[in-house]
Order: structure tokens, then C-alpha cells, then sequence
């Protein structure tokens, strides 16, 4: 059984509702959980109880880490734990996080030598791209550029030193005027009347930062492996020890993962704009927008002819044809018949993948949701439950855990959808 220790989560937050374990809302009353917003989640204290009731050695594996709710979840339950995270920024964030249990007295070091540089650092506005001038006021971009350059100053590759990136990263919402949509896009036309000041933010978040440090003192399981890496091939993680999988793949919905952290990668100067997402992080993504499937880079009749997608192909095939015939109904014409073909095949290919970390007996969770581009429903349950039974695992089942798309307010079609659990087993 893995070794029992103190958990991050307050004893009153252990158990969730299951209508909200496939949600990151809990997870932002949590410590360390809460240094980073990350919409793409799930409840920590859900994959913990999963954890806690595995029986025997448990090694836990994240092929979609995002923020590193399973990781943290692994470490406070004393198992070993691996992860893999394709977008640059979002690995960066989560890396950040697992230092969580360094020395909070180095980290507290590094933020006031930071600040004592931001002090003597003469502000410049120049150079910032379009976005970043839409989302701040002068008096606050001031304040940014200052700390943003104080850190430049004091960068270094310790622990502390990334966690100081993290408390510039994680206040950038907060101060800006911007108001951000609910997947994170950030919405320069829909103004705060009141944003938080820069230095009273930076203070506090880094007094949290510091408290959440001490308050994990306690916790002395293996660290977790993550990894900079491609869940299509999973490689770097050892074979055939992985015994439960929990993790949340990307929805075939259209939502651009990339364009959820636009703002920190461009006022970090990464960035000039929404086009350089392409190269900077969409090329490393599964394809589950249209974004990564321009009409002239995709063919999808051989997208759909290959082996990985036998098990499906007449359907998908179906589903597909049905996309490009709405399309040309639509007015943006979004290449979702290639999104849909080529997000299969990359999941086909990350279960393939998955097999091979695997061990037998394994089980597998995948938080997932079905979908409906233009209105034409794709039952991806039974696509994904087929492809990991090609793949080589034995069974699989869903649990709802809740409906999607039923207030019909501001959607673009009623079509019901549903989230939830697919358990695999292997």
C-alpha cells in the first residue's frame, strides 16, 4: 500500500461530489493547486482517494500533466508518479509547482532580491506587443516591466528562482484590466473597474506561496518525474510499470490550449502575437482544434487510412463527411472534419503509447467529453473505449459525472453532451 502521509488537502476536502471530480474549481481552495488557474481539470483530492485505494505499490502516470494535479495528488499519497506535458509554458508552470517542497526561507531570498533589482530598474514600455498595451493600465505596466526585468536580473536555475517566475506569472490576471472568458481566453474588450494593484498582489501571492510551502513541510514521498514530452509516444517513461493512469486528454471541442496562455507568454516577451502560437506551442499539441488543421496541410483520406484508426475508420469516416458537407454551410468554414480525423488518430497513437508504460493489471482514467462541432455529434466514449482495446487493453465503461451544453444560452447548437469517466482496464 503507498505510504501514508500528510496530505496537501484539508481532511473536509478529501471527498468531492462526483458531479465536480472531472472540474479544477475545487482544486483553487487547495495549497500549492491554487498558484496557477488552469481550466483543463480535475478535482486533486478525487485523484488522491483513487490513489489512496489502489491496493499494493502504486505508480501513477499523467500523459497530459497540464497543471500537475495528479502529480501533487501522488507525491502527498507517497507514490511514485510520472508526467508529460507538450506545451512548453504549461511545463514550465508545473514545474514550478513541484518545487513546492524546497526550502520556503531560499525562496522568500530569491523574491526580495528581486525586488531589491526591480527597485533601481528604470521602467520602459517599449517593446511590448499589441495585446499586453490592451490589458494594463501605464501605471501597472510600469510596475510589471520592473518586476519582469528584476527577475531577468536575478535568474538562475534554483528552485526558488522559478517559483519567483511563478508569482510574476500567476498575478498577471489579476492586475490586468482584462477580463478573461471561461477557458482562459483573455478578453481585452470587457474591462475590470477595479484590478488588483501590482506590488500588494506580488506581496501576497508570494506570502501564499511561502505559507503553502511550510504548510507541506511534511510531506516526504518520492518526488515526481515530469517530463518536457509527447503523450503520442511517452517517451522517457520506463515500460511496463505504470499501474493506474489519471489523466484528462484534450477535448475534440475546438479549444486552442495555446491561446489560454497568450497572455503570460507574450508580456514575458516569448511572443509577439496570437501567430506565433503555431510554432511556439501549437506544432507540439494533440490536434483538437482547427487551429492545427489548415485545409492545406492535411489530407484526410490518408489521415483516415492509417492502421490506427481501423477499428473506427467507418464511422469516423462518416462522421467526417458529414463535418465538411456543414462546413461549407458555415460562414468561417472551420476545418473540423480534419480536426476530428486527425485528434483520433493522435489518441489512437497515445493509447498505443500507453500500453507500453503500462503494466498488467492497469487501469486507466481518462476525464473526457464528448462533442459536437457545427451541431454533428462525435460519440468519442466509444471511439476512445475501441482504441484502447485495440491497443491492447481488455475492457472499458464510462461514469457520467455530469451534462454539458444543456443551458442553451450563447450556444451554437443544442445538441446535449455529457462528461465523465472512462475507466480502461489492461
Amino acid at each position: 500500500m503507498a505510504t501514508q502521509q500528510a496530505s496537501l488537502f484539508p481532511n473536509d476536502v478529501r471527498v468531492v461530489p462526483l458531479s465536480v471530480s472531472s472540474t479544477f474549481t475545487p482544486n483553487m481552495g487547495l495549497p500549492v493547486h491554487r498558484w496557477f488557474r488552469y481550466s483543463a481539470g480535475f478535482s486533486a483530492s478525487w485523484v488522491e482517494s483513487l490513489i489512496r485505494a489502489t491496493p499494493g505499490r502504486v505508480v501513477t502516470f499523467d500523459p497530459f500533466a497540464g497543471s500537475a494535479t495528479t502529480l501533487l495528488a501522488a507525491e502527498a499519497t507517497g507514490a511514485e508518479s510520472w508526467g508529460l506535458e507538450a506545451h512548453p509554458f504549461v511545463y514550465r508552470v508545473a514545474r514550478a509547482k513541484l518545487h513546492y517542497r524546497t526550502d520556503p526561507q531560499s525562496y522568500l531570498r530569491k523574491i526580495e532580491t528581486l525586488l531589491r533589482a526591480a527597485e533601481d530598474i528604470e521602467p520602459n514600455l517599449n517593446g511590448y506587443p499589441p495585446l499586453i498595451r490592451k490589458c494594463y493600465s501605464d501605471d501597472a505596466l510600469l510596475q510589471l516591466d520592473k518586476l519582469r526585468r528584476g527577475f531577468e536580473q536575478v535568474r538562475d536555475d534554483s528552485p526558488g528562482c522559478e517559483l519567483a517566475w511563478l508569482t510574476l506569472i500567476a498575478i498577471l490576471r489579476k492586475v490586468s484590466t482584462a477580463g478573461t472568458a471561461q477557458w482562459q481566453y483573455i478578453l481585452p474588450k470587457k474591462q475590470k473597474r477595479t484590478p488588483a494593484n501590482v506590488m500588494t498582489a506580488f506581496a501576497e501571492f508570494s506570502r501564499t506561496i511561502y505559507l503553502d510551502m511550510r504548510q507541506s513541510a511534511s510531506i516526504s514521498g518520492p518526488p515526481a518525474n515530469l517530463l518536457l514530452g509527447d503523450a503520442r509516444t511517452c517517451l522517457g517513461v520506463p515500460q511496463s510499470v505504470v499501474n493506474l493512469v489519471v489523466t484528462s486528454p484534450p477535448y475534440p471541442n475546438n479549444y486552442d490550449y495555446a491561446d489560454s496562455t497568450r497572455l503570460e507568454m507574450s508580456f514575458m516577451r516569448e511572443i509577439d502575437g496570437w501567430g506565433d502560437l503555431q510554432q511556439s506551442v501549437r506544432k507540439f499539441l494533440i490536434r483538437s482544434c482547427s487551429q492545427h488543421v489548415p485545409e492545406s496541410a492535411i489530407d484526410l483520406k490518408s489521415v483516415l487510412e492509417t492502421p490506427e484508426l481501423a477499428p473506427i475508420r467507418a464511422e469516423l469516416g462518416s462522421v467526417c463527411h458529414d463535418l465538411a458537407e456543414v462546413r461549407e454551410t458555415k460562414g468561417g468554414r472551420k476545418t473540423y472534419h480534419l480536426m476530428v480525423a486527425c485528434y483520433f488518430r493522435d489518441l489512437a497513437l497515445t493509447w498505443s503509447a500507453l500500453r507500453t508504460v503500462c503494466s498488467s493489471p492497469s487501469r486507466v482514467c481518462f476525464v473526457i467529453g464528448d462533442s459536437a462541432p457545427y451541431g454533428v455529434y462525435v460519440p468519442v466514449v466509444p471511439w476512445l473505449g475501441t482504441l484502447a482495446v485495440s491497443a491492447g487493453f481488455t475492457s472499458y465503461k464510462f461514469e457520467k459525472t455530469r451534462d454539458r451544453n444543456v443551458k442553451w444560452k450563447n450556444r451554437k447548437h443544442r445538441v446535449p453532451l455529457q462528461e465523465g469517466h472512462l475507466w480502461v482496464e489492461g
